[in-house]
């Protein structure tokens, strides 16, 4: 884990990012009961029914290979201080649980790893990146993960986590890893969450990846929209791209601290794979992000030629309606000296040189491709 220990903190800054939620501001009322499973020699077991928070803790501390997982599909604030209570949490912490929007981040407490993370996973249908929050607390013989947007790693609503589900659906394996790394701890628990969360970057790159090819054949046949498209979609890359590194400083704060004598190389090993996912991912987005930027200049170029093209028919079309204007101004003019006002073929003379002059312009325009 982080070298060192410290009481606080060393910065307690909020996330001013723009942050999307799959779930609206104001809290649901309806409470998902906590999920928590008892783990002895690697082996997870449901905890007895009415099990508390303390009660958990017992059971990790009753032998040295027990430990207790607790997931909190919607915690609610009766949750938390519960959670607070047992767990002995600093009151910082139960500030930034109780009012999430936190930035992802690793922070130490004494024995206790308080870390905010965010999943991510993509609309195909409004071609939108939503991010879910996640703070995890981790301690001697114990793990707890709350879902503070009230969704699982892949938009699951909470109300499908249930006792029927956790352990068997894919949403819940996230925390069950097999036995032999269940066997390590609860940093095991933690490190497969995160390659969990990281593995879900891939289906979100693959959808944004599907919808910039479609923005490019858009481009080439002129659809006057699709500037708007490319500026909403560069929007969720950009939400992507903040995902991923927040994501990188978290693994790489762990990583600087796998270290210590009490991490397993198998753990040390297992976050060097998390790491090496969520570089190509970092890298990805950072590819879409510039892709997407070249093709809004393209856009940009096109709309400028076609702009252009479209002037120069107006110009052209000016020029030749220019022509027979002034020839009928200038016999327009009602001077006394005129002599082709009273000429019998003055009339038939200036329509003529009305017609030959649109018609010599016409000829000059369309050879230079102006019509």
């Amino acid at each position: 884990m982080a070298e060192g220990e410290k009481a606080d903190p060393p910065s307690r800054r909020r996330d001013r990012l723009r942050r999307r939620s799959g779930v609206a501001a104001t809290p649901a009322v309806a409470e998902v009961p906590r999920l928590t499973r008892y783990v002895e020699d690697g082996r997870p077991s449901p905890a007895p029914g009415g099990a508390s928070v303390a009660d958990g803790l017992r059971f990790a501390e009753g032998a040295s290979d027990r430990m207790t997982m607790s997931l909190y599909p919607r915690p609610t604030t009766a949750a938390i201080h519960e959670l607070a209570e047992a767990w002995e949490l600093h009151p910082l912490v139960v500030e930034d649980l109780l009012h999430a929007r936190q930035r992802p981040k690793v922070e130490r407490y004494g024995d206790l790893l308080f870390l905010v993370v965010r999943s991510a996973w993509y609309v195909d249908a409004e071609e939108d990146v939503v991010l879910a929050e996640f703070h995890v607390l981790v301690r001697p013989g114990a793990v707890a993960v709350l879902c503070q947007d009230g969704r699982w790693i892949d938009g699951t609503p909470a109300e499908r986590l249930d006792e029927s589900t956790f352990g068997s659906e894919e949403e819940a394996r996230a925390l069950l890893p097999g036995e032999d790394l269940l066997r390590l701890g609860p940093e095991a628990v933690v490190y497969r969450f995160l390659d969990a969360i990281v593995d879900g970057y891939t289906p979100v790159l693959q959808g944004v990846a599907i919808d910039k090819e479609q923005i490019e054949r858009q481009v080439f046949s002129g659809d006057a929209a699709v500037a708007e498209r490319i500026y909403r979609l560069s929007q969720e890359v950009i939400d992507m791209q903040h995902a991923t590194s927040s994501m990188t400083e978290v693994v790489e704060a762990l990583r600087a601290g796998s270290a210590e004598p009490a991490i397993a190389t198998e753990l040390q090993t297992y976050l060097q794979d998390v790491s090496d996912h969520l570089t190509r991912a970092t890298a990805r987005v950072a590819e879409y992000r510039e892709a997407l930027g070249q093709i809004l200049d393209v856009n940009a170029t096109l709309v400028a030629h076609r702009q252009n093209e479209d002037m120069k028919k107006i110009s052209g079309w000016a020029a030749i309606l220019f022509a027979p204007t002034l020839v009928a101004a200038v016999y327009g003019m009602n001077f006394d000296v005129m002599p082709e006002l009273h000429w019998v073929f003055g009339y038939p003379m200036a329509v003529t040189l009305m017609v030959a002059f649109s018609v010599v312009l016409f000829v000059v325009f369309k050879r230079g491709r102006w019509m």
